[in-house]
């Protein structure tokens, strides 16, 4: 029997997976998918925003959520028996479709697909890579190393490694396909300056391409035949010799939870001044706002909050707001929360 192809999309926070993978359920042309999804913290945002997209191609029931943890971190304990799970049905996935955290290096993943249970049974197809080009764009994650110990050598406070350049680099060089998502935000000079920069963090043959919204074709993204398990010695981590253990510690995750939001500008301007103050990485999360029937989906990377309606609350759920946030170890919790804490009711 052949082996069930699945594909790793890995990216940094706020990159546009989750959009991606909304685009591949609706253009799935009947074939049968299954997704394995993990968070970063304790609210299961991407979850929700895949379910539904398409029940023929994937049902909820195909529709796992991974929240105790880094899926890099525990690999034993959740990945390996989810996919047993999913490869012991009678009528398994034509492809199994991983979103990572953005948190997670994708390598320990793919060396899990080398265990003697999945390895017969299971391939991965590719790992792909998607970036927010106007984040980089900013500087918020530069892949020009050179320009990166330029400005070490300027500035006595950046003479340490960062965990995000690192996790950044880890996931470039781990890629199949490099995906150059948000390009609607760059123009055209800048965005041949991103590709040139990026070539030079990928292996030779690796493929960049450019998207807008994760709008791509699943005949270009699903089928790469990497069988990437079999090339771990040409994907280089930083972590190679930590025996693929890194520590999270470095990034601090928690909920702000309250009911109502009387008025979005009002609370889009609190979460951009706690942004910019506290240097939050990433906002996610649900918003009840008052008078409207829509649930709002709310996503903030750096200074950039995004906003839209998915669809109306159900009658069985409270209205509640609900947002994950994300940042460097050293977070104060506390203040984010007072600061919210007006806002959300």
């Amino acid at each position: 029997m052949s082996k069930v192809p699945a594909t790793v999309i890995t990216g940094f926070l706020g990159a546009g997976k989750t959009t991606l993978i909304r685009h591949l359920l609706r253009n799935a042309k009947g074939r049968r998918l299954a997704l394995v999804i993990n968070e970063f913290g304790d609210v299961g945002v991407d979850g929700e925003l895949v379910k539904g997209c398409n029940d023929e191609a994937c049902p909820e029931g195909d529709i796992v959520e991974l929240a105790n943890g880094c899926i890099c971190c525990t690999v034993a304990d959740d990945f390996l028996p989810t996919m047993q799970k999913l490869l012991d049905r009678p009528n398994p996935p034509e492809h199994i479709i991983i979103e990572t955290s953005g948190l997670a290096l994708p390598k320990p993943l793919v060396k899990a697909f080398q265990w003697p249970d999945i390895r017969t049974r299971a391939t991965v197809d590719g790992v792909v890579a998607l970036i927010d080009a106007d984040a980089v764009a900013a500087g918020r994650f530069a892949a020009d190393e050179a320009a990166l110990a330029a400005a070490r050598a300027a500035d006595p406070n950046l003479d340490h490694d960062s965990p995000l350049e690192e996790l950044f680099e880890d996931q470039l060089a781990c890629a199949d396909m490099v995906i150059l998502n948000k390009t609607d935000l760059v123009d055209e000079g800048t965005l041949a300056r991103l590709e040139a920069d990026l070539a030079k963090e990928t292996r030779e043959g690796v493929k960049l391409v450019r998207a807008d919204h994760g709008a791509i074709d699943p005949a270009a993204l699903l089928g790469l035949l990497a069988g990437a398990e079999d090339d771990l010695e040409a994907r280089p981590s930083h972590h190679d010799a930590e025996d693929d253990d890194h520590d999270h510690d470095d990034f601090d995750s928690f909920v702000v939870r309250g009911g109502e939001v009387g008025e979005l500008d009002a609370l889009l301007g609190r979460l951009g001044e706690l942004i910019a103050s506290h240097d939050i990485l990433r906002v996610k999360g649900m918003v009840a706002l008052s008078g409207k029937p829509g649930r709002l989906v709310l996503q903030g990377v750096g200074p950039r909050i995004q906003h839209h309606f998915d669809r109306a609350w159900s009658a069985q759920e409270p209205r509640r707001t609900q947002l994950v946030v994300i940042g460097q170890k050293g977070l104060d919790r506390g203040a984010i929360e007072t600061g919210l804490a007006e806002m959300l009711g």
